[in-house]
């Protein structure tokens, strides 16, 4: 296995990894109410808020927890069960060497890079940004193994002709 095949089902697993997250978060949303999350976040902030009141991260997701609905909190489970077992479904698949999931995972990625670059130029964020990278990243190693991989299969594949008895 070379450097790339590495970094490639590296890659993967992380994405696959990411998407077991989505599923647990999507999970966690549907059985938490957004008063819990809410009492939750004030929680876990309260030490760091307490030395200082300016913190970033602690303010904002204070402010992100105080504003979720159960609307919200229902599209956000939805979004995240549908988008992590699709995800998941899918790194399996190509870790099995399927190959109809290659065309499927990127077509997938790229749907969500396009949504994701629609988000950033709404809001700004470096977390987004990175995720957007990382996920062109896997789809360009992705077409390179998908390529490798057919190629590979079609030379190991019989030409129509052969192994018919010509009489």
């Amino acid at each position: 296995m070379n450097a790339l095949d590495r970094t490639f089902r590296i890659t993967l697993i992380l994405k696959g990894l990411d998407g077991l997250l989505e599923l647990v978060g999507g999970v966690l949303l549907v059985l938490v109410s957004p008063d819990q999350i809410n009492s939750i976040v004030r929680f876990l902030t309260q030490h760091e808020l307490a030395e200082d009141p300016n913190d970033f991260v602690a303010n904002h997701l204070v402010n992100a927890a105080s504003g979720l609905s159960s609307s919200a909190t229902i599209y956000g489970a939805i979004y995240l069960l549908v988008h992590g077992l699709v995800k998941v479904l899918l790194v399996i698949a190509v870790l099995r060497n399927r190959l109809w999931a290659y065309p499927w995972l990127i077509a997938f990625l790229v749907i969500f890079i396009g949504y994701q670059i629609y988000q950033i130029s709404v809001q700004f964020s470096l977390g987004l940004i990175l995720l957007t990278v990382f996920d062109l990243f896997i789809v360009w190693l992705t077409v390179i193994e998908y390529r490798k991989r057919r190629h590979h299969r079609q030379a190991r594949e019989p030409a129509p002709d052969e192994g018919r008895n010509k009489a």
